[in-house]
Order: structure tokens, then C-alpha cells, then sequence
């Protein structure tokens, strides 16, 4: 049991967290988290007002079978597609987290309170079927705090901004570089301008672009490693803060310009930035780098459970930490560079792991169900 003085004390540092401005969102989904009240507990105690969900997080839930037993019998009986068995599943999964998320949508003007679920990642390179797939999950799921993630492709730029223009939310996912972020930005006011035209009420519309923080760390850190020099040793673990800080930099330069403006006088919201991948590969840093060093007004973090864990525990939230360092934050990007390690490389490497992961994913996932609804047979047993 959860005494008072445990609440008030982790609620303290998140506290903290949500006051500056950052929304605190969930990384992680499973039907066990749902129906033990544990994402209930996690609103009430620790500042959650959102959750994301990707196909790694489905295959680990859904591939233990804890939870699915019911649902996976009555799927086989009706002798579905595996992966319309899938799909059955997930959006069963953010159905429900929409629900206890409610509350929240509503108290927030449906800023947050949000839950996001992803296309089926083997179409990140198609602009119509990934189009027509998140229209479908838009319908399936039925909520209107959903968000449908779209991958920051260049196949995904044109889907977003169609599916923005049919007054859908969205979460754009895998966005690593600077240069896509723009185009992301940029897909989403040519969504809102579409809207506009078709006379959606632009205020229904939310959205989040989700920039990856520790892979580019994971990546440059270890080409810095391989150089094995100390100039090169003493910029390990700058890049990703200083790749972060800079979108920053781009979005209030893109949310105070005048194609904004416009757009805001009709109602329209910002799409915000997300700090996603925040949980800390290296074990030398601090577990909690990727929140206390990206703390900024309008920003929403992600965190999985055990980064959401240690903030409430021992996280250092002092203000804010991204908007006076931009003049550093070139400076490490441009030392990084100096040294001969392509900063659009090292983006568009990660850009094709991330999509190629996700369909790993997905492709397990596939799989587990397969064999699951091979075992209970017609007739469920």
C-alpha cells in the first residue's frame, strides 16, 4: 500500500515537472497495467496525463499473453486474421487507457489526457496506406483523446498532413533531425490549412511531434568512443540535448511566425514537441538526464516506468533547462562534426533503424499471436 508521505514526496519532483510546464506522458501499455488499476494509480500519483504506445510495447505485452487469455480463445473461435487479431487487441488496449484518461482530456481542453496508438510500421513508406490505416484506427479506437502515430518519413510527411486536414490528431513519431523536424512542423500547418478550408473546427485538433533524444546519444557517443581521443571523449553525451534543445529553437521560431498566426486566430494549437526516447542507454549517465536537462514550457515528456520512477525519486528540476542553451547547443553539434561524424548520417541511419525495429516488432508480434491462436484452436481450447 501507498502511504501519504511516499505520494506527497515522488509527487513532489513531478510536481515540479508538470508546474514548468512539461506534461508527463507513459511509455508503455499493457491490458495487466489497466485492469490492476496501476495506470489509474500513476494518473493519480505521479503526474501521468498521457500515454504513448509503440509496436515494441505491444509485442511485450501482448506477446507475454498475460491479460489476452479471453480475448485471444474468442478471436480464435471466430477463426480471424492474425492481424486483424492484433489490431482487435491494441485498440482494445488504447480504448480502455482512453477511458481512465478521460477525465484528464476533459480537465485539460483535450490538451492532454491523450493516448496514442501507431499505423502498422511496414507502411512507413506509403503515403496512401498509411493514410487509409490511420483513418481506420481513428474509427477502431472510437475515442476522441487518441492520437495516431505516423512516422516522420518521407512517405509520412503527406499522410500527416492529409490526416491532420480530416481533423484527426496526431503524434508523429521517429523524427531525429532537424531538418525533418522542420517538414513535420510544416506538414502540420498545411494539415491545419486543409482543415480550415473544410471547414473543421481547428481547436478539435491536437499534436505532437515526437523527437528521439537518447539514440542520437547511443550512436554519436559511440563513434566519439571509436575515435578515442580526449576532444572526442569530453563530447560524449552532449549531442542528444544539444539536437533537442536546437528543435526547441525551431519550434518557437515556426510558432511565432505569421503562417502560425493566422492559424491561431482561428483556434488552431500548437503541435507540441515530445522528448521521446528519454530513457538512459548508458549507465554512466544520470537516469534521469533526458528529463532534468529538457525541461521547457509546451513540451510533453515520455517516460518509460523506470525513468518516470527515478524522476519522482531523485530528479533535478530547476527551471528551465533548454531555451538559454542554444548558442552551446550548435557549438556541440558543430564539435561533433569537426571530428569527422556526420550529424544527416548518423540522423538518417537512425531513421532507418527506428522504422526497421518497429517492424521487427510487429513481425513478433505477428507471430506470438499466430502460434496463440494456433493453440486454442476453433474451439478455444
Amino acid at each position: 500500500m501507498i502511504t501519504v508521505t511516499e505520494v506527497t514526496a515522488t509527487a513532489g519532483t513531478l510536481k515540479r515537472l508538470s508546474d514548468e510546464g512539461v506534461s508527463i506522458w507513459l511509455d508503455d501499455l499493457s491490458r495487466k497495467r489497466i485492469e490492476s488499476g496501476n495506470l489509474a494509480e500513476l494518473i493519480d500519483t505521479k503526474n501521468v496525463v498521457g500515454v504513448t504506445t509503440n509496436p515494441s510495447i505491444f509485442q511485450a505485452a501482448i506477446g507475454s499473453g498475460e491479460g489476452y487469455e479471453e480475448q485471444l480463445a474468442d478471436l480464435a473461435v471466430r477463426k480471424v486474421t492474425v492481424e486483424e487479431a492484433v489490431r482487435m487487441m491494441t485498440t482494445a488496449d488504447v480504448r480502455a487507457a482512453a477511458d481512465i484518461l478521460r477525465p484528464v482530456y476533459e480537465a485539460t481542453g483535450g490538451r492532454d489526457g491523450r493516448v496514442s496508438i501507431e499505423v502498422d510500421p511496414r507502411l512507413a513508406h506509403h503515403t496512401a496506406a498509411t493514410i487509409a490505416e490511420a483513418k481506420q484506427l481513428s474509427w477502431l479506437v472510437d475515442r476522441s483523446n487518441v492520437m495516431i502515430k505516423i512516422p516522420a518519413t518521407k512517405a509520412g510527411l503527406p499522410a500527416i498532413t492529409e490526416v491532420i486536414g480530416e481533423g484527426i490528431s496526431v503524434n508523429v513519431t521517429l523524427i531525429f533531425s532537424l531538418e525533418r523536424y522542420r517538414e513535420v512542423m510544416d506538414a502540420y500547418l498545411a494539415g491545419l490549412e486543409k482543415a480550415q478550408a473544410a471547414g473543421i473546427d481547428l481547436s478539435t485538433i491536437h499534436s505532437v511531434a515526437s523527437f528521439f533524444v537518447s539514440r542520437v546519444d547511443s550512436e554519436i557517443d559511440k563513434r566519439l568512443t571509436a575515435l578515442a581521443t580526449d576532444e572526442a571523449l569530453a563530447l560524449k553525451g552532449t549531442a542528444a540535448l544539444a539536437n533537442a534543445r536546437l528543435a526547441y529553437e525551431a519550434y518557437e521560431e515556426v510558432f511565432a511566425g505569421d503562417r502560425w498566426t493566422g492559424l491561431a486566430s482561428a483556434g488552431a494549437n500548437k503541435q507540441r514537441p515530445l522528448w521521446a526516447s528519454t530513457g538512459v542507454k548508458d549507465p554512466s549517465y544520470k537516469d534521469t538526464l533526458y528529463v532534468d536537462e529538457l525541461v521547457a514550457p509546451g513540451t510533453v515528456n515520455t517516460m518509460p516506468e523506470a525513468t518516470l520512477n527515478a524522476t519522482a525519486d531523485h530528479g533535478d528540476i530547476h527551471g528551465d533547462t533548454v531555451t538559454g542553451g542554444y548558442a552551446q547547443a550548435r557549438a556541440d553539434l558543430d564539435a561533433v562534426e569537426r571530428l569527422g561524424i556526420s550529424y544527416d548520417t548518423v540522423v538518417k541511419q537512425l531513421e532507418d533503424e527506428g522504422v526497421a525495429k518497429f517492424e521487427v516488432a510487429w513481425q513478433d508480434l505477428l507471430g506470438a499471436v499466430a502460434k496463440s491462436l494456433s493453440g486454442k484452436g476453433v474451439d478455444g481450447e
